[in-house]
């Protein structure tokens, strides 16, 4: 690690957790474990890459609308991973399809109405 670098700990959510294992199972369900692995490794290397540069994600568009900068996000098409830089922590809320109607989980996930 090169001086000055600042490495953060990646902490999931319980709720992150479970977003997880729903992607793990819809993908075994329907597009057999093999590929279901292969997916949650993958997702795994985007969310542990937050660890070195966690202020490389963009702001969810449907948060900054509203003013809320304190999330960002970063991307493995479709998903979308949600997350928010504390102190030395990315705290890691949600991992979700992109495609879903993210206003709303976003709203009931981060802000909880």
């Amino acid at each position: 690690m090169t001086s000055g670098q600042v490495h953060y700990e990646v902490v999931l959510t319980a709720g992150a957790e479970q977003d997880l294992e729903s992607i793990y199972d819809y993908v075994c369900e329907f597009d057999g474990v093999i590929n279901a692995n292969q997916l949650l490794d993958r997702l795994m290397e985007v969310v542990e890459g937050l660890a070195q540069f966690p202020e490389r994600g963009s702001y969810p568009s449907e948060l900054a609308t509203l003013g809320i900068k304190e999330y960002r996000q970063t991307l493995f098409k479709p998903y979308r991973v949600i997350y928010r830089v504390m102190a030395t922590q990315v705290i890691i809320y949600l991992i979700a399809d992109g495609h879903r109607q993210m206003q709303t989980v976003l709203t009931r996930r981060l802000l909880g109405s």
